[in-house]
């Protein structure tokens, strides 16, 4: 498969990038920075330059993947604004490019708590609702999405071992190797599409944890 990950640079994306390499995929990352391709080449994945942001569309970068993957975020030292152009503008901009040009599997890394954003305050309720707003623009697209709610994000060393509930609420952390390798498995499992789930550390190995939504 050609798969394209948006936010290509990123801790979950590096990650991806490498699993989805290793396994004989072409595995393509969307960066705008060329200082940032040397690292996304380190783990086998292409690097490709553009500006998620302010690129008008995202057609010629999305054109002839066989999926996306949005893995972008303003960062925790972003304003509400730019919450707004890169984890809901951004997941939108790439939605619309899938539909554009005929991809149909797109999956998106988005939060846990999303269904309650003003119970945080300040910029966590402004990047809480970027992010709901982003998953039900998917939604409402026709793609063949799944998306995804890490929990608390860490970089202890992956387990394999998972929870993965369609029940949302929850609270847990999940290292960041996990969410990647969960990443990795939901693209190539047709079960999984249109699943919305939330994803924490557990003790049941990835494959049968997203086996059992179906």
């Amino acid at each position: 498969m050609d798969i394209l990950v948006a936010g290509g640079h990123g801790k979950i994306a590096l990650r991806l990038l490498k699993l989805l390499a290793d396994e004989g995929h072409t595995a393509r990352g969307l960066i705008r920075s060329p200082d940032q391709a040397a690292d996304l080449e380190a783990v086998g994945a292409v690097a490709v330059i553009g500006d998620l942001e302010n690129d008008k569309t995202l057609d010629e970068y999305v054109r002839g993947a066989d999926a996306v993957v949005f893995a972008a975020g303003g960062g925790p030292g972003s304003g509400d604004e730019r919450k707004r152009t890169v984890d809901l503008g951004g997941a939108v901009k790439l939605a619309d490019a899938a539909v554009a040009t005929g991809v149909r599997r797109y999956v998106l890394i988005s939060s846990i708590g999303v269904e309650s954003p003003d119970s945080l305050g300040g910029s966590m309720s402004a990047y809480l609702r970027a992010k709901g707003e982003a998953d039900d623009y998917v939604r409402g697209t026709g793609l063949d999405y799944t998306i995804v709610r890490p929990g608390g994000l860490t970089d202890d060393p992956g387990t394999g071992l998972v929870t993965a509930s369609l029940e949302l609420g929850g609270r847990a952390s999940i290292p960041r190797d996990d969410v990647a390798a969960v990443l990795a498995h939901v693209l190539t499992t047709p079960s999984a599409i249109g699943l919305t789930f939330e994803l924490f550390g557990g003790e049941t190995p990835i494959r049968a944890a997203i086996d059992a939504l179906a």
